[in-house]
């Protein structure tokens, strides 16, 4: 993997010059990967979003993006999680990739340790209507309890299912609909402000729309995909495109690793 861009407010052993002057063309390590990934040392929420694009804008093939990603990419999906406190994703998108619990992972297992987060990140799911299947091992053999991220209207049945399966209910909207940037309020009330989204689209586009989103990890695929697949994000539109700033670009293989912060 090589730095493209490197930016001084980022660690990136991997792209200091060699004695050639070249810049190292090898492998990050997992440490190098979470130190150039590491959320702002704020304290405040962060929600961050991982996202992975054909080169004409296709976010899946076949309804899953595992076939337009690749080993690096896979490497930095790893990192991101296990960062986080919190991964956040739509109920469409857990079905889809069949989610299951975060594993906790030895060699981030220091480091989680030292910013006081336990040893996996909690999975959230956003779901209005809480059609879900709580016998899932995402509800039941979870390191971390799974939360589920609904409205105050969603059916009572339900939000009792989902508490028997020992999942923890959160309410962040009204009816059946869920606030984006209420969630993201939510779980930062929670001790979870470290916040990971991976869609699916209809999500990431709501949270970019209640202007949410502070930053968002793409990689963009070497590939071409046609046919109507979705975009990384849906839904409705901004009056306003907002602009993102690139802080970090990496490659491997012909697969664009970049980092955009509000």
């Amino acid at each position: 993997m090589r730095s493209l861009f490197p930016v001084t407010d980022l660690t990136t052993t991997a792209a200091a010059p060699d004695p050639s002057g070249l810049l190292t063309d090898r492998e990050w390590s997992l440490d190098e990967l979470a130190d150039a990934y590491a959320y702002p040392a704020t304290g405040a929420s962060w929600l961050r979003a991982n996202m992975v694009s054909t080169l004409d804008g296709a976010a899946q093939h076949d309804g899953r993006s595992q076939p337009i990603s690749c080993a690096a990419d896979m490497r930095i999906f790893g990192t991101l999680r296990a960062l986080a406190d919190v991964v956040i994703a739509g109920a469409e998108t857990v079905r889809l990739e069949g989610y299951r619990p975060a594993r906790a992972r030895e060699a981030f297992a220091a480091r989680r340790a030292a910013a006081g987060q336990g040893p996996a990140p909690a999975i959230a799911v956003v779901s209005g209507s809480l059609d879900l299947d709580f016998a899932l091992p995402l509800f039941t053999e979870p390191l971390v309890p799974t939360l589920v991220v609904t409205g105050s209207g969603a059916p009572a049945d339900r939000i009792a299912a989902a508490r028997k399966a020992g999942a923890e209910v959160v309410i962040a909207g009204e009816g059946t609909r869920v606030d984006p940037a209420r969630a993201v309020r939510e779980l930062a009330d929670r001790g979870l402000r470290r916040q990971l989204t991976e869609g699916g689209p209809r999500l990431l586009g709501q949270f970019v729309a209640a202007g949410a989103l502070d930053e968002l990890c793409l990689t963009l695929s070497p590939m071409l995909a046609a046919g109507d697949a979705q975009r990384i994000a849906g839904g409705p539109g901004v009056a306003v495109p907002e602009r993102f700033a690139l802080a970090s670009l990496l490659e491997e293989d012909g697969f664009l690793f970049g980092r955009y912060r509000r």
